[in-house]
């Protein structure tokens, strides 16, 4: 079984930074990507960003980019999102989902999932 443990949310005002972090353990899979999605009340799950697991490449949702960075440390098996200049439009349940197929867009191609961890920035 594969596990993805995200840490790291919590509740900021705006401007601040914040740092998830995203840890793989469990059996050993193929992954194409990695990547963090978010979900706000009453709203579908959006794409944040990822990065291919081999390569580095990244991938930025248009509103999160400049002010987010994603990053992974393959020796740790482990994913980042550093999150500067946060907005009260960045409050949601952050997702840390690893890729098996090869469109890092779409979230029907994330096969596993962690639980979810809450980032809340007041204004």
């Amino acid at each position: 079984q594969v596990q993805l443990t995200e840490s790291g949310g919590g509740l900021v005002q705006a401007g601040d930074s914040l740092r998830l972090s995203c840890a793989t353990s469990g059996r050993t899979f193929s992954r194409y990507a990695m990547a963090w999605f978010r979900q706000a009340p009453g709203k579908e799950r959006e794409f944040v960003a990822a990065i291919i697991w081999s390569g580095g490449g990244t991938y930025y949702a248009d509103s999160v980019k400049g002010r987010f960075t994603i990053s992974r440390d393959i020796a740790k098996n482990t994913v980042y999102l550093q999150m500067n200049s946060l907005k009260p439009e960045d409050t949601a349940v952050y997702y840390c989902a690893a890729n098996t197929g090869t469109y890092v867009y779409f979230i029907s191609d994330y096969r596993h999932w962690g639980q979810g961890t809450q980032v809340t920035v007041s204004s």
